[in-house]
């Protein structure tokens, strides 16, 4: 089986990378930006030509929430234009995509978690060009599963645990908002659970699902406040933490006030058990 992975040099592409030994039965195809530019039609026919992917994870994506407000068509090239063009390519090439989407697809007003039924109504650029991407991919194809993710972390790449940890390094006091409730999610947790979407697809309750939209991300929920607490405690690192309100942190983009995502579905469906995000937190190692 041929896993072809995009955006292999960020952190989820990065986990996928970690974990890959311990799947022998896959043949796994890492391409990072250069070697795959998913803005660029022919670049992805001609990869696709090469590999002939039965799976294709597609992890690249423009992820600068703020900066996404003061450009707009980088945003959407890279966030829109990339899924439909690899929608178009596994089309042809008969090759399941899997597509990672984010919590900020939801304006955050609800009072409890967020379900794949839920209407989408996101409040930013970079979440209005994500709900766009996944609207591309349900336009064109078949076979794919989108997957909704929220607070992503890991030992790789750029996150918010190792901006916290940089900051500890660097300050006696820090000041993180305790307004805005989500859950974190470890990124190797969910390129786990990617693999086990991949290897329990052929089951036909799945083939036939109505939506194909699922939620992922660690069990529990907490205020980012909440959440660099944590990472301290775990790292023993010693810091006057202070709690503020968003009001007094304003950025350009306007960020969900809560944006749990209810993960019934894909427990049920690929029957996964999903660990409590203090708990994926304690066995990364900084």
């Amino acid at each position: 089986m041929v896993v072809l992975v995009t955006g292999s040099s960020g952190q989820l592409g990065q986990s996928l990378q970690f974990i890959a030994p311990n799947h022998p039965e896959i043949e796994f195809i890492f391409c990072d930006s250069k070697t795959l530019d998913i803005t660029d039609f022919s670049n992805c026919e001609a990869v696709f030509t090469k590999y002939k992917p039965d799976y294709c994870i597609n992890t690249a994506a423009y992820t600068a929430v703020d900066k996404a407000e003061s450009e707009p068509e980088k945003a959407f090239t890279i966030n829109v234009t990339g899924p439909k063009n690899l929608a178009k390519v596994c089309k042809i090439y008969k090759t399941t995509l899997l597509h990672l989407s984010t919590d900020f697809v939801f304006d955050g007003t609800k009072g409890s978690p967020y379900n794949e039924e839920d209407v989408a109504n996101p409040s930013s650029i970079y979440g209005q060009t994500k709900l766009q991407g996944e609207q591309q991919i349900q336009a064109i194809l078949l076979n794919y599963f989108i997957i909704r993710t929220s607070w992503v972390y890991s030992q790789f790449g750029n996150n918010f645990m190792k901006t916290m940890l940089r900051l500890a390094s660097e300050k006696d006091s820090l000041s993180v908002v305790n307004d805005q409730i989500g859950t974190p999610t470890n990124a190797v947790d969910l390129a786990e659970v990617l693999i086990t979407m991949i290897l329990k697809d052929q089951k036909s309750e799945i083939f036939n699902l109505q939506s194909k939209i699922f939620n992922f991300s660690n069990d529990g929920q907490c205020s980012w406040y909440d959440f660099a607490k944590k990472i301290f405690e775990i790292n023993n690192i010693s810091i006057n933490l202070l709690p503020i309100p968003t009001s007094s942190f304003p950025t350009p983009a306007k960020r969900p006030k809560n944006s749990v995502l209810d993960k019934n579905k894909i427990k049920r469906v690929f029957d996964v058990e999903v660990n409590n995000w203090e708990e994926s937190l304690k066995i990364i190692k900084t």
